[in-house]
C-alpha cells in the first residue's frame, strides 16, 4: 500500500472540503488499496459523522449513509415494511462484515471482476484504454446485460437491486451543494468509459437514502442464487415489489442482480405483467422479456436460463407472501 494522508471529517461540509477519498466501513476500499488497484493520496474518515439514523414513518424510510448493513437489516420496520431490503442485506458477506459495512459505501462498492483486481492484467475500469481481458478470458461471473465493447464486469451488490426495485432515491452533498436523485440514475453503464461508474461529481458525498412506502413495499422479496450459501456474490438474483388485486397484478417492480453491469431494472418485463394474472405462464413470459437483450459470452451463457428461472421463482414467491 502506498503512503496516504489521513483526515477525520467533523461534518459533511468538512468532508467535502477535504477533497479526498471517503472512508466509511472500509471493508472494500482498504483491500483495493493494499492490492494496488486504487490509490488514495488522502483518506477522509467519515466515521464520526451523524449519518447513522434509520427513520421510518407513514410516507417512507430514510437511511443515513453510515447506518451499518446489520442495523438496517435487523430494524423492525425494515423487516416488516421493506422486507426485500432486509433480505438483500442479510444475503451479503458475513456477520462481521455486515457489522462494519455501511449502506452508503455498499452502493459504491467496486466490481469483483478478477481482472479489475489483478494489476497485471488489462482492465478498462482500472486503466482506461488498456482493454478488457474478460472478453476472451474466463468470464463465468461476468454480465450478460448492460455490457459494452469495453467492459462486461458485473455490479456485485445485493442492496442496490432491492433499492432500485423499491424506487429509492439518494441525497448527496458536494462542492456545488446538495441534490437528490432517483437511485436508478446513480450508476452509469460502462459504455466507452467504464472507469466512470456513477454520476457523482468529484467530492460528492452520499448523505442518505430515501425509500417510499406503499402496498408494493410490504410485499417485496429478494432472491439470491450463488455458488455457495454464504459469503458469495450472486450468479443471479431478483428483487420484486408487488401490489396485487387478488391474483391480478396492480403494480410490480422488478430488479435483477448478478447478471448486469449496473443495478438493473426490468421495466419492459414489469409492463408485461401489469393488469394480468400472475401465474407460472405470465412469470415465464416476463422472464423471457427481461433477458431478451442478453449478450452471453463463452463461459457465462448459463446466466441467461439461470436468471430467467430466478426471476420466475422470485415472482411466484413474492405472490405467496402475506402483505
Amino acid at each position: 500500500m502506498k503512503p496516504f494522508e489521513y483526515q477525520r471529517a467533523k461534518s459533511p461540509e468538512d468532508a467535502v472540503a477535504a477533497g479526498g477519498v471517503y472512508l466509511a466501513g472500509g471493508t472494500s476500499l482498504i483491500d483495493l488499496m493494499k492490492m494496488g488497484v486504487l490509490e488514495a493520496p488522502r483518506l477522509v474518515d467519515l466515521g464520526r459523522l451523524d449519518l447513522r439514523k434509520i427513520e421510518a414513518d407513514g410516507s417512507g424510510l430514510r437511511l443515513g449513509a453510515l447506518a451499518t448493513n446489520t442495523a438496517v437489516a435487523m430494524h423492525p420496520d425494515v423487516k416488516q415494511r421493506w422486507p426485500a431490503l432486509s433480505q438483500a442485506l442479510l444475503s451479503g458477506a458475513s456477520p462481521q462484515l455486515r457489522n462494519a459495512a455501511t449502506v452508503g459505501g455498499n452502493l459504491l462498492q467496486r466490481t469483483r471482476c478478477a481482472y479489475y483486481r489483478d494489476v497485471a492484467t488489462r482492465c478498462n475500469k482500472r486503466n482506461p484504454g488498456s482493454g478488457c481481458a474478460a472478453m476472451d478470458g474466463v468470464n463465468r461471473l461476468h454480465a450478460v446485460l448492460g455490457g459494452s465493447d469495453d467492459c462486461i464486469a458485473t455490479y456485485p451488490g445485493d442492496l442496490a437491486a432491492a433499492l432500485i426495485a423499491l424506487d429509492a432515491s439518494v441525497e448527496t452533498r458536494g462542492p456545488g451543494g446538495s441534490r437528490a436523485m432517483p437511485f436508478a440514475e446513480l450508476h452509469r453503464s460502462p459504455g466507452n468509459a467504464p472507469n466512470i461508474e456513477t454520476v457523482l461529481k468529484p467530492g460528492e458525498l452520499i448523505l442518505a437514502i430515501d425509500v417510499p412506502a406503499g402496498p408494493h413495499t410490504r410485499r417485496s422479496h429478494y432472491l439470491k442464487i450463488r455458488d455457495r450459501q454464504s459469503f458469495a456474490f450472486a450468479l443471479a438474483s431478483a428483487a420484486i415489489a408487488l401490489d396485487l388485486d387478488g391474483d391480478a397484478v396492480r403494480d410490480v417492480r422488478i430488479a435483477l442482480g448478478g447478471v448486469a453491469t449496473v443495478p438493473w431494472r426490468a421495466r419492459e418485463a414489469e409492463a408485461s405483467l401489469r393488469g394480468k394474472r400472475l401465474d407460472e405462464a405470465s412469470a415465464h413470459a416476463a422472464a423471457e422479456i427481461a433477458f431478451a437483450d442478453a449478450k452471453p459470452r463463452e463461459h457465462n451463457a448459463f446466466k441467461v436460463p439461470l436468471g430467467k428461472a430466478t426471476l420466475v421463482r422470485a415472482l411466484l414467491e413474492t405472490k405467496a407472501m402475506e402483505a
